[in-house]
């Protein structure tokens, strides 16, 4: 049974609900970006607000994070690229005709997806739209990215020769219930992967793998495979909205707005565990050190031992839904509709968890010698008895 938490610090400078929350890959900084239409920047090591982003002209949907830029994106149509160490707005990306709901930075290129029904690619360094990506017959909510030299064989490659002045591919998916990957130099659509009845809400790339997983209003995952637009596997248990999802070491995490996060070996489409106690859709999840994270609409995060799905914490604070969870320094952070971030300490449950698998570690490691054991003895009866027999 889960025990509450008390946050170490609540932060309440915006001044309405805050959307998204991102990290920056050093882990030195977060960006929250709220429904007030600012972005703030906060340290990790003092949990301080360092940066406080104004110039959006609505509210701010979704934010990214590098270690020297910020990026959010709003329902003023436009992206904004910002300075970290000052503040300065340093480029304003327009062209979108509507609210613009989720960017994705990769390497030069700056991607987004709007209500427009479009996605369309920028320059980082440039105030430039690079390529448009029209298609999809209502708005675009999610987006990923990958390279084919990631994906495909020398040979494939070859087929594809009027691509090769650039080998980037983005995929897509859309309220219109089809996923779309694109060419990015030609904004020619590659593939159309069509097999969801509902609205597509997310997507997570294993580009090694080749293999695209993607979550639906329908209350289905689907696998396919991004080279040659095969559905793979449908995952079917879910009762609600699959919202949220997670990959980590071909194990699949779905949240889902039948209150459960369900956990499914990617390689047989088996469901291992289901983890229960949310009293509301589950919104966010984060898997880390063997301990699963997940924020809810009933306003609480939550911690699960991974393994065998049982609760371990409940943090308890927040008034509205939990829409972004991050974790650094075994400190996990949470975003809210209520406008706060809030901080809590998971020392403890990773030390628990950490010991946990010691033991486990440990207890298998004498089961594997138990079992070495008596094959040596089975096997030297064996030769006994064959010696005994003149054989």
């Amino acid at each position: 049974m889960g025990n509450s938490g008390s946050a170490v610090k609540v932060c309440t400078d915006h001044q309405g609900g805050i959307n998204w929350l991102s990290l920056s890959p050093d882990g030195q900084r977060l960006l929250t970006g709220s429904e007030d239409g600012t972005a703030r920047l906060w340290s990790t090591a003092d949990s301080q607000c360092h940066g406080h982003f104004q110039g959006h002209e609505s509210y701010i949907t979704f934010c990214h994070l590098e270690n020297e830029a910020a990026f959010t994106c709003s329902a003023d149509h436009t992206i904004r690229k910002w300075d970290v160490m000052t503040g300065q707005c340093l480029a304003v990306y327009r062209g979108h005709t509507s609210i613009v709901n989720r960017i994705l930075v990769a390497k030069d290129y700056l991607f987004s997806g709007s209500y427009d029904r479009t996605a369309r690619c920028w320059s980082v360094d440039k105030e430039k739209q690079i390529q448009e990506f029209r298609g999809h017959r209502n708005c675009v909510l999610t987006l990923a990215h990958y390279s084919s030299r990631d994906v495909l064989e020398e040979e494939e490659e070859e087929e594809e020769e009027e691509e090769k002045v650039s080998r980037d591919l983005l995929v897509t998916g859309s309220t219109d219930c089809t996923v779309k990957v694109w060419w990015v130099s030609s904004g020619r659509c590659y593939q159309t992967l069509l097999g969801h009845t509902g609205a597509v809400l997310c997507l997570i790339l294993d580009a090694p793998n080749r293999e695209l997983f993607s979550g639906s209003t329908d209350y289905t995952i689907r696998t396919w495979n991004i080279v040659t637009g095969e559905q793979l596997k449908v995952f079917k248990e879910h009762q609600g909205s699959v919202i949220c999802l997670e990959l980590v070491n071909r194990h699949l995490y779905s949240g889902s707005a039948d209150r459960t996060v369900k956990c499914w070996l990617v390689d047989t489409g088996e469901r291992i565990q289901t983890y229960k106690a949310h009293k509301h859709s589950v919104s966010t999840l984060k898997y880390h050190a063997g301990i699963l994270f997940t924020g809810s609409g009933d306003a609480c995060a939550r911690a699960f031992n991974s393994k065998s799905g049982v609760l371990q914490k409940i943090f308890r604070g927040h008034k509205f839904i939990i829409n972004c969870i991050q974790i650094h320094n075994e400190l996990l952070y949470t975003a809210s509709h209520d406008g706060t971030l809030r901080i809590w300490d998971i020392r403890g449950i990773c030390k628990r968890n950490k010991r946990r698998l010691k033991k486990e570690r440990s207890a298998q490691g004498r089961s594997s010698q138990k079992g070495s054991l008596s094959r040596l003895f089975n096997n030297k009866v064996g030769c006994m008895v064959q010696q005994e027999n003149g054989e």
